[in-house]
């Protein structure tokens, strides 16, 4: 296209999850009660931990802001989703896109460093248990922490800043119920090639780093718990990581399903159902796993209730 005919374009259509409209208020409904137990549910950990002085531990701290983060990326979506169903209107504005896209990547590494740091706390607590307190100090988890989100807030501003030197010229419908970088980088009139390089180097980087840290750090956890020589040593150790492995395993096989199912079937409208897993039911299913299977979080609901704790 020549220079002279490149039109920018203001505004997106974004198509959701289906464009039948008998189906609008089944999706409107369950994406509006899925998002509120996420609220509800991370809102309650932050509450919990917080409030209860025997949880004001490293791990407790990794998981608070874990919370956050997840209302934080579920909240980038969903209303933006329920709104343009409720005003029967799928248009973002380019700003709107560009401000989503910059906020979905910077909670989405936010989360991907948080696990790994969360990983690293459970190996020195199991592998280095006289040492954890000097080695975990305050001072250390709140570096981890900042660092986490320097590297986040960076890699986000880099792909936004990106993004302002493509044209969008006529192809404004996007397949998505959000944003998503993978999406929009396919839509412009001009090269995007450069913007290809650096998602999937970004992605190698920032998601691969994390995960060979998480997959170091539970091969030091499982060789010094099989070295304790009774069933329930093993087992009391294994439990307390065992919240943090199930949050991995299903964070990364939901991400990992996404873009296999995306490539496999090469459609993007199933690439936009598959990706409600890692942005919508993780941060749902998070505080049910963190409750349920974590007796130091049941006795502080407990307490805050004024249930009797045995």
């Amino acid at each position: 296209m020549e220079p002279g005919n490149v039109t920018q374009i203001s505004e997106f259509c974004l198509l959701g999850l289906s464009e039948d409209p008998e189906l609008q208020p089944l999706i409107f409904g369950l994406f509006f009660f899925m998002y509120l137990i996420t609220v509800f549910g991370n809102l309650l950990i932050i509450l919990v931990v917080s409030s209860d002085s025997h949880l004001h531990s490293p791990m407790y701290f990794f998981l608070n802001n874990l919370s956050f983060v997840d209302i934080c990326f579920t909240s980038t979506t969903i209303p933006k989703m329920l709104w343009n169903i409720q005003t029967q209107s799928k248009v973002i504005t380019y700003a709107g896109c560009l401000t989503q896209i910059y906020f979905l990547i910077l909670f989405a590494v936010s989360d991907v460093f948080l696990l790994g740091v969360m990983a690293y706390d459970r190996f020195v607590a199991i592998c280095h248990p006289l040492h954890y307190t000097a080695i975990m100090n305050p001072r250390l988890c709140g570096l981890l922490v900042l660092v986490s989100w320097i590297i986040s807030i960076l890699n986000s501003l880099l792909h936004s800043l990106m993004m302002l030197q493509l044209s969008f010229c006529t192809n404004f419908k996007i397949p998505h119920f959000f944003c998503e970088l993978n999406q929009m980088i396919q839509l412009p009139c001009s090269d995007a090639l450069l913007n290809n390089l650096v998602m999937y180097f970004a992605a190698v980087l920032l998601g691969g780093g994390p995960f060979s840290g998480i997959l170091y750090s539970y091969f030091k956890i499982v060789s010094s718990i099989r070295r304790i020589s009774s069933a329930l040593g093993r087992y009391r150790a294994f439990s307390t990581c065992a919240s943090h492995l199930s949050v991995v395993s299903l964070f990364y096989c939901t991400m990992l399903g996404v873009y296999l199912s995306s490539a496999a079937t090469q459609s993007s409208h199933s690439g936009a159902i598959a990706s409600v897993m890692y942005t919508v039911v993780t941060p749902m299913l998070n505080p049910f796993i963190y409750s349920l299977r974590n007796k130091d979080i049941k006795r502080a609901l407990k307490r805050i209730i004024g249930v009797p704790v045995m």
